[in-house]
């Protein structure tokens, strides 16, 4: 029997000796050891120079952690994390590192923060939540790099990811993992590369906010819209302004979306998270009772998906055949998206995968 891992390997591998080209994203690299040392600017535009690679790192999210192990950073240099580093199978390290805040998006205890005496602390740069500029304010004047990095966006991933590498030293790293990239996003892009519009699927993407209140969806600025269109969908929502928006009931049965996804970030799903509850299934249910939602025909073809946050974050390419697959089932029938996810994290994070990642009816 053939090791799923090793399948997955070997599709990244096949694809990425076929596309030398795939080389080319090593322009992203900037050669930025100079003689007054490490320059770099961050998502904020702030420049930032450091006479060598830092030792004392703060981290606040696991986005940049997980960056972090993707380019093979030792993660010996971080002295702090936010109470998101909870999960001992997946953080055992870092899960018993001084804890400076609850969460990315709680306050800060700033005077655990300085008992870490920390060079740099790496922090959102746009998450609406989080303060990056006040947090700035406070720190720098005290001798603490503020760096702000995001790692959940599609259009600046691999220059965040830059950022991290020249930060560090570790150039080469990214430049294979960027390799990587471009031939899962090959894998995807050959075989939707021929359909017209009307053969992409029109896709409807709410937040978690539409839990608690009418419809909330994700327009075209969310790394979501990017991903859907990389898969070969269409969001129906991404003219809209803003991030997220809310719309009325009738405005999502006006378009009688293909596909409706939801972000899972609140849902208990992801690694090690298993919806035992099974709020995936009475969310469901929920969408279905919606007056007029019946006769939807993503409800009525019960093509209706929740996937979790990792999705979202730098796992997003290696998960693009996944949603490709919710997107265009016949067209990536032999495509193992599971392996492809199971190599991830055995690869990058030293775990076997375990949770579900994709709640479907």
């Amino acid at each position: 029997m053939i090791d799923r891992k090793w399948l997955a390997l070997m599709q990244v591998s096949v694809l990425m000796i076929a596309g030398g080209a795939a080389w080319e994203v090593s322009n992203r690299i900037g050669n930025t050891i100079e003689e007054g040392g490490i320059t770099v600017v961050d998502s904020n535009d702030k420049t930032h120079t450091f006479p060598k690679s830092p030792e004392r790192v703060v981290l606040t999210n696991t986005y940049a952690a997980t960056v972090m192990r993707m380019l093979g950073i030792n993660n010996s240099v971080v002295v702090g994390v936010s109470g998101d580093f909870n999960d001992d199978l997946m953080w055992p390290e870092l899960s018993k590192r001084d804890r400076v805040q609850q969460s990315a998006h709680s306050e800060i205890d700033f005077e655990s923060l300085l008992d870490t005496t920390p060079e740099v602390y790496i922090v959102f740069a746009t998450n609406g939540m989080v303060d990056t500029n006040a947090i700035r304010d406070k720190l720098e004047p005290v001798g603490v790099t503020v760096v702000a990095l995001d790692f959940y966006k599609y259009d600046s991933l691999e220059r965040e990811i830059a950022v991290l590498a020249d930060i560090f030293g570790k150039q080469s790293e990214a430049r294979e993992l960027f390799a990587e990239f471009a031939a899962l996003e090959s894998l995807v892009s050959d075989r939707i590369e021929t359909l017209d519009d009307a053969d992409r699927p029109s896709v409807v993407i709410e937040h978690h906010a539409s839990l608690m209140r009418d419809p909330v969806v994700l327009t075209g600025t969310s790394q979501w819209t990017d991903l859907v269109h990389l898969a070969g969908g269409n969001n129906v929502f991404s003219e809209l302004p803003g991030h997220t928006t809310h719309v009325d009931m009738e405005a999502i049965l006006d378009e009688n979306p293909d596909v409706l996804m939801f972000d899972g970030i609140v849902f208990d799903i992801g690694f090690n998270s298993f919806d035992d509850e099974g709020r995936c299934e009475t969310h469901f249910g929920y969408i279905e009772d919606r007056t007029g939602f019946e006769n939807m025909d993503a409800v009525a073809n019960r093509r209706m998906a929740i996937m979790s946050g990792e999705f979202a974050g730098p796992m997003m390419i290696h998960g693009l055949p996944t949603l490709a697959k919710i997107m265009h089932p016949s067209l990536f029938e032999d495509v193992d998206a599971e392996s492809i996810l199971d190599s991830y994290f055995s690869k990058y994070h030293n775990v076997e995968r375990i949770g579900k990642f994709v709640c479907t009816p």
